[in-house]
């Protein structure tokens, strides 16, 4: 089975890396290729009107200085087109370069500097054209009857009254000229080939160099969702890849630490649970052993009361969290008196830190509770996130230590501190302390969840929680509460 998988695993990578290079192929590779081409095109109608331009022109510059010594010939009485055609036929120098043709005066060809009259040809484009043209000189370049590419200009010879006694006609060949168009176009075209191959091997490479690491990344992503949480990207590039390789591992230590804090959280709140059940079903079963002992039966009922009300609180905590995840917290505003709140609290922790060995003090803002700003806000929540506090003060302090709780009016607000001298929190787990289920001791009672639920309750109010702490030296909370109301 082992075996059989892997082809598949190896099939399915390559159809992926298929489909990026496919995409890369439309997108990047057709564009370059097409442009190119386009480049190729436009570079040979480029070289072909020049050569071109240039046949033309020389031409053109022959036929204007035979002109003129035809024009000067003619003002001899003495000598006839025939004669002077035969001998410009005799003499001409660039017999090797073109071949000059006479014509008569019906486009008929009469002589040729080759030597013969070559066969009689269907039409003469430049002939034609040369008896419209208003100079007398026309041009064409095509195939000749025997199938050559060839360019040929016509000029018009005129009398002096101005009629047309006949018609030079030069031809030039443009094997040689195509020939050198091709030769450049060839080599254009290779320049080309050279170019797009480059071009394809440094894109795949540079698909290849993202393909590789998304494939990881896909993987370890893959091996993250089934669990495996300790796995981690090998960071290769200093860029964004490498970027989304940081971002992968941070995200895999956060589900790493959130799964942990979990376990941790189910573990503490099944033991929270257990003990007040434990022992309330322990002196349930007393109790009914027991029913005629006066004095038992109501420390039982005690204890039974007491551990009942600690499964309300656990259950009440489960349930402002609940209400605080889905956004269903409700706040029922009112003025409040925060020296008063702060007394009630402290009054419920008093004879716990006493046992404890811990002292507790509480000190009104300059010794008269009135002298707070009333502030708006919900009395059960804000007495809530008081006694939180104070839980985590006591709890987290030892024998000896002090617990101090201030309150002082502000400009805009009203702020209590409440500072212990307790055990404190180390420096690494100050940032993740207001995380919800996050204890700095595994083994603390309660769910980790009442600096959470104090900061969302704040937060609600339009308040602040701050935490100041010094591993062994102690923890100062403050509270600040606007004097405006939250909206």
């Amino acid at each position: 089975m082992k075996k059989s998988g892997r082809p598949r695993r190896r099939l399915r990578r390559l159809v992926q890396k298929n489909r990026l290079i496919g995409r890369w192929v439309q997108h990047a590779f057709l564009i370059v290729v097409l442009f190119l081409l386009v480049l190729q095109a436009l570079f040979m109608g480029m070289l072909r009107f020049y050569y071109y331009q240039s046949v033309e022109n020389a031409l053109e510059s022959r036929a204007q200085l035979y002109n003129r010594t035809m024009e000067m010939a003619a003002t001899s009485d003495t000598l006839s087109w025939d004669v002077l055609s035969r001998s410009l036929i005799v003499y001409f120098t660039d017999k090797d370069k073109m071949e000059l043709q006479v014509l008569s005066a019906d486009g008929q060809i009469l002589l040729s500097s080759t030597g013969f009259v070559p066969a009689e040809e269907d039409s003469l484009p430049d002939f034609s054209q040369a008896l419209t043209a208003e100079d007398g000189c026309g041009i064409w370049h095509g195939h000749n009857a025997a199938g050559e590419m060839v360019m040929a200009l016509t000029m018009l010879e005129k009398t002096p009254a101005g009629g047309t006694v006949g018609a030079l006609r030069y031809v030039v060949s443009l094997a040689l000229v195509n020939r050198q168009i091709l030769l450049l176009s060839g080599l254009l075209f290779v320049f080309i080939l050279l170019i797009v191959f480059f071009f394809a091997l440094s894109g795949l490479y540079f698909i290849n160099s993202i393909v590789t690491p998304v494939l990881d990344i896909s993987r370890t992503a893959r091996r993250i969702a089934m669990g495996e949480y300790d796995t981690r990207l090998k960071k290769r590039y200093d860029d964004e890849i490498g970027e989304l390789c940081d971002t992968v591992n941070f995200m895999a230590g956060e589900i790493a630490t959130a799964e942990r804090m979990k376990n941790e959280f189910i573990s503490s709140i099944s033991h929270e649970l257990r003990t007040p059940l434990t022992a309330i079903k322990g002196w349930s079963e007393t109790l009914q052993m027991a029913a005629d002992d006066r004095e038992l039966v109501e420390q039982g009922l005690t204890v039974i009361g007491g551990e009942a009300q600690r499964l309300t609180g656990i259950v009440e905590e489960l349930l402002d969290f609940s209400r605080m995840e889905s956004g269903h917290m409700v706040l029922r505003q009112r003025p409040l008196d925060i020296a008063a709140l702060l007394e009630e609290a402290v009054f419920l922790f008093r004879d716990r830190a006493f046992r404890s060995g811990i002292t507790l003090e509480y000190r009104p803002p300059y010794g008269r509770r009135n002298n707070l700003p009333l502030v708006m806000g919900d009395p059960d929540r804000i007495k809530q996130v008081f006694i939180n506090l104070l839980d985590n003060a006591v709890k987290y302090s030892r024998s000896g230590d002090r617990i101090r709780v201030e309150a002082a009016a502000m400009p805009t607000a009203v702020q209590v501190v409440i500072s212990d001298t307790g055990i404190g929190i180390a420096p690494e787990e100050l940032p993740r302390i207001r995380q919800k289920f996050y204890q700095t001791d595994a083994g603390a009672s309660g769910a980790g969840l009442g600096l959470a639920l104090a900061q969302e309750i704040l937060q609600l109010h339009g308040g602040s929680l701050e935490i100041d702490s010094e591993y062994g030296v102690g923890t100062a909370v403050t509270v600040t509460l606007p004097l405006e109301p939250a909206e």
